[in-house]
């Protein structure tokens, strides 16, 4: 089993910055790539990024350039830059495996919020 506690979040104004940590523990050897959800008011959970251990990179059309995801270790990291009020989420910390199709997220934080309002 792996646990993953994100921290971070709040409420921040338009064109503000917030980051977001989330730490894994237990079971490390069973997963090979970490991941941002987030889930918007009446929308479906969505990835906004991703990094695996070879280095790969994913970002979401709508936040690439402003979000930054990066990891250490068992620390996985999203620093969000110039926030605009469709920002505005649940953030989730994702772990899992990389698969031929993509990446299987099987491991899921609680979820922190994120509201971007002036």
């Amino acid at each position: 089993q792996v646990q993953l506690v994100e921290s971070g979040g709040g409420v921040v104004q338009p064109g503000g910055s917030l980051g977001l940590s989330c730490e894994a523990s237990g079971d490390i050897s069973s997963f090979d790539a970490m991941g941002w959800y987030r889930q918007r008011p009446g929308n479906e959970r969505e990835r906004v990024a991703s990094i695996t251990q070879r280095g790969y990179f994913y970002y979401a059309d709508s936040v690439r350039g402003r979000f930054t995801i990066s990891r250490d270790k068992m620390m996985v990291y999203l620093q969000m830059d110039s926030l605009k009020p469709e920002d505005t989420a649940v953030y989730y910390c994702a772990a899992g495996r990389v698969v031929l199709r993509g990446i299987d997220f099987t491991y899921w934080g609680q979820g922190a919020q994120v509201t971007v309002s002036s």
